[in-house]
């Protein structure tokens, strides 16, 4: 008989290392287990399944609205009587007092704790309430969370005890997230003499009812057990077999805390014992089995502050909220642990402290359905592209400078699963080889010293690949019309009928205006002009030719870099001509390349957020790749940070990467980091506030890894990273500048204050300021020869001269620096005064 039970045991437990649901009662087998290691083994290898190296916490400012509860719980020391405070409930101006505490210290939870339904209890409650215009405490806490999220933004949690489902229904516009800890699925607990005796609102089967509403109404709720106060092991796992069944059921469960008893004097259980560290990590490890890998396992670090590393080992994946600016006033007695110490702790165990909103990043991502749209447009304001919190408040396009972010070192040498993969997928792009799609967002994910080591092997390879030269082109932006029929949501340069309250008139250059800003441009020493627009109603295939032909005509010898697939797309279209025969035209009245924009995000399900009308994936694919077929070459980008994630990315690159193996067309890759200020998807609530710093210079170190020796050039954009920002790429995989510019007006419309121009002499000095060598080039990577800027003395040179040949072979690193870098010139221009950028 016992043979069997240890046999089911066993089977049990590698059905939980396999990462299987384990059912009920195999869940139960788990009460005999007692082999802690064993356990913490299994949990510790799910938790990474699900959260890699990342270690959590909310920084919050902790608001105790009322300390009067009905409730007479054996080990509170929260709840007082109404003789112990000066005041029954906190007025406005306290909880405002405390809130913007809690904002300059750089909080972004404000955490309501108060007592459960006071006013049932006590009279000077009702009076109180009374004066403060309420009839009920839950009426009064609505009232405030909208008061603090108004007037300082932060976003509130709210845990006032046991529910209605009205009640909840109620605190939903005002609050982002709410909890009640089960404690205990145990009713003998609140017989006589047990912990829970006297509080009518700990019955289990009532909060179970809650915790269940909280769901139906969807409420991103959190809930855990009190483990120490009488219960048997036996019974913490129906606790949580309990809330198992219903976050299966409504999925609104955000994390499961598991929180260890700790006597308090002047409590009636200030004698108890509490539970011993390894009752503590044997019940998280068999939380984080019974959840699985997804679940966000918490335990509160100011309550085990000597086993952090140990609480990390067995499961967790979360230290909850942690205030720099109040105490923990459930445990006065336990003080918070410096967040600079708990980041030091976190990395002992190979970890990264990431900090998060009030509400978990997994119902982030899924904000429409947990969130009012008030709420919903606060938190995706606030968050990155993992659900976390954006941390600090750089913007691109925005005129703060870039600060450090993510410390230089802490635990890249703890080799946990996750950093052998990043390992491997580095090793895998230092060799040239095809990143996985998992591989690459394993290194979009990389945060701390893992995000140096990305940006450190990126720029090794920029090194080896490129040398020491930071190339640029002299040239002139020219947006020949802001008309556009399209309603692309990240836009704020097109004009229509709906975007007519955004930056600017409506406006539609001449030929004639187009040479003469062509000729402008030529004698101020630009090689090149960029020409694009939106897509005017009324613009045709004929129109794009006659746009050529004017520069042309004005300039022979200047490069037209011109017109975005989209705009390629719509002029074969309206000339009914096949793809291939209108780029043949194009060509001969005197196209050079193609600026691969209109890429934004090559995912169909983020495009139908962004730009519903636009061309598909497979048709923005097909124009490039015809072009290339053309003899066309152009460029690539991305456009990140609004509604995607690294997933997204990472099949944008892949994408890239696999045209340019069939073709070798691409001349560069260029990152555009989503300004979003004046956008309508921005203005909206419905995008985030553009790409964070990390993820911003990521994009250009991840794209020297994931196209590698594909693509031998990375471009920073100047104008949306700003200088200080573009350096921080230079040094992270990118080696190009892109253009010195003049009248760049796109994403000026979107908000960026970055100027509308660098002059060659300013590009310099950045450059030669990080120890790189500055070198103008062509648009195709080549030499630039010194020329005459006076237009009568103009060569009239042909399209190819300075140009290179397709890539082809993309075996060997110094073919590619041949190719794609061009001659080691190490000249600048003969005009510091040129301007411009793509």
């Amino acid at each position: 008989m016992a043979t069997h039970a240890s046999e089911r045991v066993a089977c049990t437990m590698r059905r939980a290392a396999r990462g299987d649901r384990l059912s009920a009662d195999e869940v139960r087998d788990l009460a005999g287990v007692t082999d802690v290691a064993a356990l913490a083994s299994i949990a510790s290898r799910l938790r990474d399944d699900g959260f890699g190296d990342v270690q959590s916490y909310s920084r919050k400012v902790f608001i105790p609205l009322t300390q009067l509860c009905r409730d007479s719980c054996h080990y509170c020391a929260f709840a007082k009587r109404p003789g112990e405070l000066a005041s029954p409930y906190l007025d406005p101006e306290q909880v405002l007092e405390i809130a913007r505490a809690g904002l300059r210290a750089g909080c972004k939870e404000a955490l309501f704790t108060l007592g459960d339904k006071p006013e049932l209890r006590y009279g000077i409650a009702r009076q109180a309430l009374a004066r403060l215009g309420h009839a009920s405490t839950i009426s009064y806490l609505r009232a405030m969370a909208d008061l603090v999220h108004r007037e300082t933004g932060l976003l509130p949690h709210l845990n006032p005890g046991l529910l209605a489902r009205s009640d909840i229904e109620l605190l939903r516009p005002v609050s982002v997230s709410m909890g009640l800890m089960l404690e205990s699925a145990s009713e003998r607990l609140s017989r006589r003499g047990g912990a829970h005796f006297g509080s009518p609102d700990k019955l289990p089967s009532l909060r179970l009812a809650c915790i269940a509403a909280a769901g139906e109404a969807r409420v991103a709720f959190t809930s855990g057990i009190l483990i120490g106060i009488g219960e048997t092991r036996m019974e913490r796992i129906e606790a949580l077999l309990a809330l198992r069944e219903l976050h299966e059921r409504h999925g609104h469960l955000q994390e499961i805390i598991v929180q260890n008893f700790c006597a308090k004097p002047g409590t009636r259980m200030s004698a108890t014992a509490e539970p011993s560290e390894e009752e503590h990590l044997w019940t998280i490890a068999v939380a984080r089995i019974v959840f699985g890998s997804t679940m966000a396992i918490q335990a509160p670090p100011n309550l085990q502050p000597g086993s952090l590393r140990r609480l990390i080992d067995a499961g967790i994946n979360d230290w909850g909220g942690v205030s720099p600016v109040t105490i923990d006033h459930v445990n006065p007695e336990k003080p918070w642990p410096a967040l600079t110490t708990l980041a030091e702790r976190t990395a002992e165990a190979g970890k990264v402290l990431v900090e998060r909103l009030a509400i978990h990043p997994r119902h982030v991502q899924d904000a429409e359905r947990w969130l009012t749209p008030e709420l919903q447009r606060a938190v995706v304001r606030m968050c990155d592209a993992g659900g976390f919190a954006r941390g600090a408040a750089w913007r691109a396009g925005d005129a703060l400078p870039p600060t450090p972010g993510e410390p230089r070192h802490g635990v890249a040498h703890v080799m946990t699963g996750r950093r052998h993969e990043l390992a491997r997928a580095l090793d895998v792009a230092m060799r040239g080889g095809s990143l996985e799609g998992a591989q690459i967002v394993h290194l979009f994910e990389a945060r701390g010293a893992d995000f140096w080591r990305v940006c450190d092997a990126a720029d090794t390879l920029r090194r080896e690949t490129t040398g020491e030269r930071v190339t640029y082109v002299v040239n002139r932006n020219i947006n020949y019309t802001n008309i556009c029929a399209y309603r692309c949501q990240f836009c704020a340069f097109s004009k229509g009928k709906s975007s007519e309250n955004l930056r600017g008139s409506p406006y539609d250059l001449d030929l004639a205006e187009i040479a003469s800003r062509v000729r402008e441009a030529w004698e101020r020493g630009a090689t090149e002009v960029c020409l694009q627009g939106g897509i005017h109603p009324r613009y045709t295939g004929d129109t794009y030719l006659s746009i050529v032909r004017a520069v042309k005509d004005a300039v022979p010898a200047m490069h037209v870099h011109a017109f975005s697939p989209l705009e390629i797309w719509q002029g074969a279209a309206t000339l009914g001509i096949p793809l291939a025969e209108y780029l043949v035209r194009l060509k001969h009245a005197g196209l050079g390349t193609l600026p691969g924009t209109a890429a934004e995000i090559l995912d169909d399900g983020v495009r139908r957020v962004i730009c519903p009308d636009k061309l598909s994936t497979r048709q923005w694919l097909e124009v490039v790749e015809t072009a290339h077929n053309s003899g066309l070459r152009s460029t690539a980008t991305i456009m990140f940070g609004h509604v995607d994630q690294p997933m997204h990315w990472a099949r944008h690159l892949i994408a890239i990467r696999a045209l340019q193996v069939r073709t070798g067309g691409f001349t560069e890759f260029v990152p555009l980091p989503f300004v979003p200020m004046e956008t309508p998807i921005f203005r909206k609530g419905r995008s985030r506030s553009g790409p964070t710093l990390r993820e911003a210079i990521l994009m250009h170190a991840v794209a020297r890894l994931a196209l590698h020796p594909c693509i031998g050039n990375v471009q920073t954009s100047w104008v949306k990273m700003g200088p200080q920002g573009a350096l921080r790429c230079l040094q992270a995989g990118a080696n190009d500048l892109g253009g010195t510019l003049m009248n760049e007006s796109i994403t000026r419309a979107a908000g960026a204050v970055h100027g509308q121009e660098m002059p060659v002499d300013s590009l310099g000095r950045l450059i030669r300021g990080i120890g790189r060598r500055p070198a103008q080039r062509t648009t195709l990577y080549g030499e630039v020869a010194p020329r005459p800027t006076k237009r009568d003395d103009a060569p009239h040179a042909t399209e190819s001269e300075g140009a290179v040949p397709f890539l082809s072979g993309f075996g060997t690193t110094s073919a590619l620096r041949s190719v794609a870098a061009g001659p080691d010139a190490g000249i600048e221009s003969p005009d510091p005064g040129g301007r411009g950028q793509r």
